[in-house]
């Protein structure tokens, strides 16, 4: 049965210490109505009373591991949410098992599955118990990377007026000899166009700068692939908000992040653009080397 008022819901969960309270309150200050840690069974109450006022058209709802293994029932809940008409999303919020312990020790506080078990222990399990929801998020913020100021400027990218918005897409540049990025929906490898690197009037510049920009996509197999991937993210857009997924974030690799997939990030960025995406691009780990 649909509801006659539908509104938006968002269900905010993730790693025990990877910056829940800090989105929370960024999406208070957007208007948001923030419920923290209730039971699953009293979120269709929670929903039926907020599409009775004009001053909570938006619900968040943060769940965790404080409240038990009641995840089957939360995601229960959530389907029952979208079959009578309300626009549901769920935002996961990921860390570094290293930036999480980090963050544990310097807080001083008790992660709510340690009991007397080790940090890393606890954490693990937690991963565990979230790795479904995590699967089905609609945006996956990989925090560990990010301070509170940066974090609280994604959520509102991501969580302001989107009126007008269809996909909104991060274009992240990486470098492989660092890591996948975890939080990436789609991978693209750059290592099939020649490395700039070995270019020693090239090598100390980054892919911002025009002579490696040139070199690396004017090249015809380049050129190619940024045709053939803006068009790939055109077929799925579709698809992606049918869904109810509204973020996605693209992730651009070569070896060292610092030339090819800084190029062809700009150039996939401005070309999406183009298309009617809103994109934001992050350069990971420009600068490392």
């Amino acid at each position: 049965m649909t509801v006659d008022n539908p509104i938006d819901v968002l269900l905010v969960t993730g790693m025990s210490g990877a910056g829940r309270s800090t989105a929370t309150r960024a999406l208070e200050d957007l208007g948001w109505f923030v419920v923290d840690n209730i039971p699953p069974r009293m979120i269709p109450d929670i929903v039926a009373y907020s599409t009775q006022r004009t001053d909570h058209p938006k619900v968040a709802i943060v769940a965790d591991v404080r409240g038990g293994e009641v995840f089957a029932e939360l995601q229960d809940e959530l389907r029952k949410l979208k079959s009578a008409g309300h626009d549901v999303r769920v935002l996961f919020l990921e860390a570094g098992d290293e930036s999480l312990v980090r963050r544990y020790e310097s807080s001083r506080r008790p992660h709510p599955l340690q009991r007397n078990d080790h940090l890393l222990s606890a954490v693990a399990r937690e991963r565990v118990l979230l790795g479904e929801l995590r699967a089905d998020s609609d945006l996956v913020i990989d925090t560990s990377a990010m301070n509170v100021h940066e974090l609280r400027r994604r959520i509102e990218e991501a969580f302001g007026d989107d009126e007008h918005v269809t996909l909104r897409a991060t274009v992240l540049s990486f470098g492989f000899k660092y890591g996948i990025p975890v939080d990436a929906d789609l991978v693209a490898d750059m290592r099939f166009l020649p490395n700039p690197y070995w270019d020693p009037a090239l090598r100390e510049l980054t892919g911002l700068d025009e002579a490696v920009n040139d070199s690396v996509v004017m090249l015809p197999e380049a050129q190619a692939f940024l045709e053939q991937y803006t068009n790939l993210v055109s077929l799925i857009e579709d698809g992606y908000i049918r869904e109810g997924k509204r973020f996605v974030t693209i992730a651009i690799g070569c070896t060292g992040g610092k030339h090819r997939s800084v190029a062809m990030s700009e150039n996939l960025a401005a070309r999406l653009v183009k298309n009617g995406v809103e994109v934001r691009v992050v350069h990971r780990d420009l600068g490392r080397e």
